[in-house]
């Protein structure tokens, strides 16, 4: 192929552009926030008014913007190798960049905006991935990883109720519940994509045999986790919480059996595995501590919430990328001391942002600064450390 018909390394596969710019938007979003947060302890705040107020912004951007960007660079890496139909490369995948961008700029900058504009030009990014996505599944007729459309299809729309903060009354209320079920579709689609790559690199990274899944856990832990999506759209705390305790116990169980049978204890030698399953552990024990909360046996929702947002969230990201950035560009899977030392620091900060709150309440204030400084730190390692290899050719000058 001539070299001219082959785009900018930064725009030869999805996961290229989408983890560069995601990771950097970790880092300053998180950066930022934590600047704002302190600032406003200290008893002066920066003068500052994205779209929803800093709360929201913080909030939506996490879930909405950083983790949407992870996502769509994975699924469309992913779905290239999983049909063998090529995703997008070259000026379309640089315009899925700059609609995810855009939306981005529009919701920090653009408060004096019409929110309808607002809204179209945040929606653009999760419409034009889903039929990025869906394009070489249903041309393949991979039916199996068809799921992944609806998914995002569910996404889109909850990040379109999460954009009535600019409503009043309960539709504002509703707004902030769309952004915890868009966190909880988030660990769903975790929960999904680790029941199938966690036993497979487990199996290939220690040469054992492969641990088969159980179909009825599966669906257990899967259908669970759906439910409580469905019900946070409408805000837990207006359920009775013993039921939503007991299905986010459910949940939390079930996925921690499917977690324990990938056989963890395995992988302390081997960084881009134990780092992957301690993250993921993240995602049952949140769930549980959920359950707990609602059954009030433990104080403080943020702290609970934390342990998904910065754990099996941020973790299973952090890790999952600096896989994916080595692997798909043709580099040896052992990271550097300075991604071991990211994941270990991001951990830190989820002690900090969950545990500290509960064991020292008076200590809120300094748990999102120590926690925001780790996660800003630990997402700038990645930046720094794996960051060149994304926007460069690989060394054996293939053109992915």
């Amino acid at each position: 192929m001539s070299t001219s018909l082959i785009p900018h390394p930064l725009f030869r596969l999805g996961f290229r552009p989408l983890f560069l710019f995601g990771s950097l938007s970790a880092a300053l979003m998180i950066g930022w926030w934590t600047l704002y947060w302190t600032s406003l302890g200290a008893g002066h705040g920066f003068n500052w008014s994205p779209v929803g107020g800093a709360v929201w912004w913080h909030a939506h951007e996490m879930v909405f913007g950083f983790t949407t960007a992870i996502i769509g660079g994975f699924l469309l890496t992913a779905v290239r190798n999983w049909t063998g139909v090529p995703t997008i490369t070259g000026l379309p995948l640089a315009v899925l960049v700059l609609f995810w961008l855009a939306g981005r700029l529009v919701i920090a900058f653009g408060s004096g905006l019409n929110s309808a504009v607002i809204l179209l030009v945040d929606q653009l990014y999760l419409v034009a991935l889903m039929l990025a996505v869906g394009h070489p599944i249903i041309k393949a007729k991979m039916w199996r990883n068809l799921m992944f459309v609806p998914l995002l299809l569910m996404m889109a729309v909850l990040n379109g109720l999460s954009h009535g903060v600019h409503l009043a009354g309960d539709l504002a209320y509703y707004s902030l519940s769309a952004i915890h079920s868009g966190l909880l579709l988030v660990c769903l689609i975790i929960a999904i994509i680790g029941g199938r790559v966690l036993p497979f690199f487990t199996a290939n990274g220690l040469k054992i045999k492969k641990v088969d899944n159980l179909p009825w856990l599966d669906l257990i832990s899967i259908l669970s986790l759906l439910c409580l999506v469905g019900l946070s759209l409408f805000g837990l705390q207006g359920f009775d919480p013993f039921f939503v305790g007991g299905l986010a116990m459910v949940s939390g169980l079930t996925n921690l059996l499917r977690f324990v049978r990938w056989q963890f204890w395995l992988t302390g030698k081997v960084s881009l595995l134990w780092s992957l399953h301690l993250f993921y552990s993240m995602l049952p024990l949140g769930l549980i501590a959920l359950g707990l909360e609602r059954f009030g046996l433990v104080e403080g929702f943020s702290p609970v919430l934390h342990i998904l947002t910065v754990g099996a969230v941020g973790g299973m990201i952090l890790s999952m990328i600096t896989r994916v950035s080595l692997g798909h560009t043709g580099r040896p899977l052992l990271p550097s001391n300075a991604m071991v030392s990211a994941f270990l620091i991001l951990m830190l900060g989820l002690l900090f942002r969950s545990l500290l709150p509960l064991v020292l309440p008076e200590q809120a204030l300094s748990a999102v600064l120590y926690s925001g400084m780790c996660w800003t730190l630990a997402f700038v390692i990645f930046f720094v450390k794996q960051g060149p290899f994304l926007w460069t050719a690989r060394p054996d000058d293939k053109a992915s």
